[in-house]
């Protein structure tokens, strides 16, 4: 199954997505932070990164330019809360490949993962 990157800056959203990813049987690594992220995905090249665009130290935006600077081929979906819809625009223009509104359903998340990893 891929390798998913789950970044949020808060616990409890990681550990909701990690349990639903684990159930749908993909592998899960987590980070609390945008520079965390691209560490992480430089080290593990996951197959789609959940990016969550307000966060402490590195926001989402920046990390998603990093690291699709790293990898310009880069499966990135990023968590937006309602209200972010411009941020959302600019991360699609910016090669994010889609967006999951919090609070988000299971379906909503496999859905999104299904599109990444197909295209």
């Amino acid at each position: 199954m891929p390798t998913v990157l789950v970044v949020d800056d808060a616990q409890f959203v990681r550990k909701r997505l990690q349990k639903i990813l684990s159930e749908a049987g993909f592998d899960v690594l987590e980070a609390g932070d945008g520079q965390e992220a691209v560490d992480v995905y430089r080290q593990y090249h996951p197959d789609v990164v959940l990016l969550d665009i307000t966060m402490p130290k590195l926001d989402g935006m920046e990390a998603l330019r990093l690291i699709r600077e790293y990898d310009p081929n880069a499966r990135v979906v990023m968590l937006s809360a309602l209200g972010q819809q411009a941020i959302i625009l600019e991360a699609l223009r910016r090669g994010a490949r889609d967006f999951i509104v919090k609070p988000f359903k299971p379906e909503q998340v496999l859905h999104a993962l299904e599109l990444a990893t197909r295209s």
